[in-house]
């Protein structure tokens, strides 16, 4: 008997490797992002509160095609509970009619302070960098805790809110989209100030610097990388001020969150600078920048993830400029070129913005406050990264 389990076990291994390979399991990846960030109290005195029975529209472009997705509800910076109701999904386009958004069935959705929720999954089909509108109904005098993006925002609870309502530039609750594909693309992660954040960018457009990244990635390698913003403006890479240090929020929003694959850091003018006001407060010096940059590059490769260094741009001319800040600037790019920042790479932000005849400034046609890029200095730098690089061999 025993001289015919061979035969029995070949017959079973045969019939193994003769059957269809079993499909791989969808995975939810990150497609978006804004990263929460503390109220900035944009309202007036006399009417702080930022919506209170409004309904609130918010158009986002996805970074990666999909089958389902989900919204994640953010109120962790948030100094109550958070209630929303009839959140709403739909293409921008209109084809398709909006669609309820839940979670765990409920239209009311309420957040705990210093919580986020994600939605239940919305059978939505998106394609790479298509744009999806969400809107959601705010009964209650609220104040979210999200970076500020565009929106359009009316009074009363509307089923839809049209497309010709004026943009505004405020904080919202969501703080990611994700979508479930069969496989997972590369995610790569822009962290940094309002540079990055895309501040100055033409309202209703997508040139900012990580997103015209995300243009050229899907040109040159379709569906195979997703880049996500994380700027938040006035943010600093040591110190607490207008939001959490890139230090305090890297777990959150680019480990935890973003389930990056690589990072891109752009940060540091804002920790540099001399402070404002009548007595101004001097800026980090260079070797507390470094060890900041470098504690960076650690945790991020104690998670396997890539880091590359952004050298930080000229801001002669505006209206913090002074010779340490510009001294010690010069100092980080000096470091970040040599080649043993513990980085993976550098970009060289710096040389591709500064003007030729003067490198400690921006040239005038690129800046309106020779600090922030215009579309044109975004541009740039979003061509100056190699793709190569990111593992992009380009496919056509």
């Amino acid at each position: 008997m025993q001289r015919w389990i061979p035969l029995l076990s070949l017959a079973f291994g045969a019939a193994v490797a003769a059957a269809p390979a079993a499909r791989a399991a969808p995975v939810w990846v990150t497609a978006w992002t804004a990263s929460p960030a503390p109220d900035r109290k944009d309202g007036p005195p006399d009417a702080p509160v930022q919506f209170a029975a409004q309904t609130v529209r918010q158009d986002i472009r996805v970074g990666s095609r999909g089958d389902a997705l989900r919204l994640r509800i953010s109120n962790e910076l948030g100094a109550a509970p958070l209630h929303i109701e009839d959140v709403r999904v739909r293409l921008k386009d209109g084809k398709v009619a909006a669609l309820p958004v839940t979670v765990d069935g409920r239209s009311a959705i309420d957040v705990p302070v210093g919580a986020a929720l994600l939605s239940d999954p919305v059978r939505l089909p998106v394609s790479a960098l298509q744009e999806i509108s969400v809107s959601a109904y705010f009964p209650q005098p609220t104040r979210p805790a999200v970076r500020r993006t565009e929106l359009r925002v009316v009074d009363g609870r509307q089923a839809d809110v049209p497309g010709s309502i004026r943009l505004s530039y405020q904080q919202n609750v969501f703080s990611a989209v994700q979508v479930q594909r069969d496989e997972r693309p590369q995610v790569i992660v822009a962290l940094g100030d309002s540079i990055t954040e895309g501040a100055t960018a033409r309202r209703g457009t997508f040139n900012q610097w990580p997103e015209r990244l995300a243009q050229r990635l899907q040109q040159a390698c379709p569906d195979r990388f997703v880049v996500l913003n994380q700027g938040i403006s006035g943010n600093k890479l040591l110190d607490h001020g207008r939001s959490h240090s890139a230090l305090s929020r890297l777990d959150r929003d680019v480990i935890a969150v973003a389930g990056a694959d690589q990072v891109i850091l752009f940060e540091g003018i804002n920790d540099i600078r001399h402070g404002g006001g009548t007595h101004p407060v001097p800026g980090r010096n260079a070797a507390d920048m470094l060890l900041g940059y470098q504690q960076v590059a650690t945790r991020l490769h104690a998670h396997g993830i890539r880091a590359w260094l952004g050298t930080l741009t000229p801001f002669g001319g505006s209206e913090r400029y002074e010779p340490v800040s510009a001294t010690t600037r010069a100092s980080i790019n000096q470091w970040a070129r040599s080649g043993r920042t513990g980085f993976d790479g550098i970009i060289d932000f710096d040389a591709t913005l500064r003007d030729p005849k003067l490198p400690e400034s921006l040239p005038a046609d690129i800046t309106r406050d020779h600090l922030h890029p215009n579309d044109e200095g975004y541009r740039r730098m979003a061509d100056a990264i190699d793709l190569g690089m990111l593992g992009c061999a380009a496919t056509r």
